[in-house]
């Protein structure tokens, strides 16, 4: 991760904890300094505006933990379903975890909205922390949950979210979406997929 990135990341945190514990109002004006200084940083680094960088960065009150994103690797005849993100990359159908959905009912509404399937959870392939595996860097932590699934009905349908969804092999991948999913974690779902007696990763 960028080191200008990860300090910034790490004043916002303590900034965020402060405002929260915090019962002095000095402190709390000194706290709330050190956050927007952490968000001046970030979207001089980034090129990002700051109001966007305020908005993802500075949203959240309490203590800062990571937030939860849920992957659904869904195969047909030994090809992976990916679908495609308005950016034009490629990525395995999912999202944020929503507050009131465990990971598993999360990562079956994914598959619903963004590919229109309806799928069956049957393992968890891998638990991983996006900063060790996804490029850019986020400024704030992000737990990624690989979920195999199979699709037991539905179809694509036009959405807000994606363009497009199709099946592929893992020798002939399209360019992916590396925010969201890399194609290192895409060959780890071929893998678990192949393997009987899968072991969850977690990393």
């Amino acid at each position: 991760m960028d080191q200008i990135v990860s300090w910034a990341g790490e004043l916002q945190s303590l900034a965020q904890a402060g405002l929260y514990y915090s019962r002095d109002v000095y402190d709390q004006e000194r706290f709330q300094r050190v956050r927007e200084i952490a968000a001046e940083m970030l979207a001089e680094r980034t090129g990002l505006s700051l109001e966007k960088v305020q908005e993802l960065f500075c949203a959240d009150v309490g203590y800062q933990t990571p937030k939860i994103d849920t992957r659904a690797a869904i195969f047909q005849e030994g090809r992976i379903l990916l679908v495609q993100e308005r950016s034009g990359g490629w990525a395995l159908p999912g999202g944020w975890c929503e507050y009131n959905l465990s990971p598993g009912e999360n990562v079956v509404k994914e598959a619903k909205e963004e590919a229109g399937l309806d799928v069956r959870v049957l393992s968890l392939i891998a638990v991983q922390d996006r900063a060790r595996h996804n490029l850019p860097a986020y400024a704030y932590g992000v737990v990624k949950m690989f979920f195999l699934c199979q699709a037991i009905g539905g179809g694509f349908q036009a959405n807000s979210e994606t363009l497009a969804s199709a099946y592929f092999s893992e020798d002939a991948l399209p360019p992916m979406a590396e925010e969201k999913c890399s194609r290192e974690q895409v060959l780890l779902c071929f893998r678990a997929m192949r393997e009987k007696q899968w072991t969850t990763l977690f990393e």
